[in-house]
């Protein structure tokens, strides 16, 4: 048995290659064992959010928190909610992050494979942030 208890492991605050705006990691589970899955809570301030990337085994995120947006390349920007649960298929080029004007925490949930777990691209532009959103 391995705990990992609260506090134990610092928060990460990954760079802006891959994000715009503030974003912290919180990893819950961080692939320091045997398993290839990988578990982040993940905070996205307001107006933050990810470059377009994809999974090569799909991703899973769950909001836990506040008001978020996901996008997928040809569909609606999205919005998410807390409770709300996204399934994006491998290869599936999307974005997430928070909406403009709050807060929103989520838990990623990916598989490595060949000890990658997503293929990142280009930021996503402010018009790809702001098209008009699915309700």
């Amino acid at each position: 048995m391995l705990i990992h208890h609260a506090g134990d492991r610092p928060s990460l605050f990954p760079g802006t290659e891959y994000f715009t705006g503030t974003v912290r990691f919180d990893p819950v589970v961080s692939g320091d064992d045997a398993s290839p899955v990988k578990i982040l809570s993940v905070t996205f301030e307001p107006g933050a959010r990810t470059a377009w990337h994809t999974h090569p085994a799909g991703q899973t995120l769950h909001v836990l928190s506040g008001s978020g947006l996901a996008g997928s390349e040809g569909q609606p920007v999205q919005v998410l909610r807390p409770g709300d649960t996204v399934w994006f298929a491998p290869g599936e080029r999307h974005w997430h992050g928070a909406s403009p004007d709050c807060a929103m925490t989520h838990l990623a949930v990916q598989t490595s494979v060949d000890g990658k777990t997503a293929d990142w691209m280009e930021h996503v532009t402010d018009k790809d942030y702001n098209a008009p959103r699915a309700e």
